[in-house]
């Protein structure tokens, strides 16, 4: 993976006694490169091994989930189609969608992996309530929609009670691959994007949003402060 980082934070969460996980800023980056980077550094960490946020875009790709099934794929048109160790079923990634992947010691924040997932959720949730956008999350389809469309997808993979993987974010970009898919394994599943409601804000400025929320979501979870039942 390109090393180059954009920017970072650092700054410790209000309020615990962990140090907040090390924010990365990648710019668009290889799906393929930045999974393999993404399985060395869970397989090299120690139990002092710092967490980090890594957010990014990537090039056009098509990722096909552990369980994914080939017949929802319907046409790859040309995009790369990438067989991965997260769950769930075939997803899209492009320019103008952002993704965030979470490298966690899940014992450090007491989170198990079903409040990681609500806490993904709500992250997206909280940033588009500031747009004005009521949005929410599906027990039974883990992701955020608004108005029955998705809008940010999920997944996870969990190693020795670390995680690897995270959300993609649709903010602007071509939504056209969603058409040769089923999204998520569900068959006209509609998709949607944040430029779809009016707002303006590029991926760099509601990656920082992102990252901001996450942070405080995690120390809000690590001092027993939010509820994520």
């Amino acid at each position: 993976m390109n090393a180059v980082l954009s920017a970072s934070v650092s700054a410790s969460p209000p309020h615990t006694d962990v140090e907040a996980p090390l924010i990365k800023f990648l710019g668009l980056a290889g799906y393929e490169t930045t999974w393999r980077a993404m399985q060395r550094f869970t397989a090299q960490r120690t139990p002092a091994t710092r967490d980090e946020i890594w957010l990014l875009q990537h090039p056009p790709t098509y990722t096909q989930g552990q369980a994914g099934l080939p017949e929802h794929l319907l046409n790859a048109r040309k995009i790369p189609v990438v067989q991965i160790d997260r769950g769930g079923q075939i997803t899209y990634h492009g320019p103008g969608q952002i993704v965030a992947y979470l490298l966690l010691d899940l014992r450090r924040w007491k989170i198990n992996v079903r409040q990681l997932v609500r806490l993904m959720e709500q992250s997206v949730i909280e940033i588009l309530a500031a747009y004005n956008i009521a949005a929410s999350g599906r027990v039974d389809a883990p992701g955020v929609y608004v108005n029955d469309a998705k809008i940010a997808a999920l997944g996870l993979k969990i190693k020795h009670s670390c995680c690897y993987h995270g959300l993609s974010f649709n903010i602007d970009m071509d939504l056209t691959p969603y058409d040769f898919i089923n999204p998520c394994g569900y068959k006209g599943l509609r998709v949607t994007q944040l430029k779809d409601f009016g707002v303006d804000a590029t991926p760099d400025q509601i990656e920082q949003s992102l990252a901001k929320q996450l942070l405080e979501l995690l120390a809000a979870c690590r001092s027993s402060s939010f509820n994520l039942t």
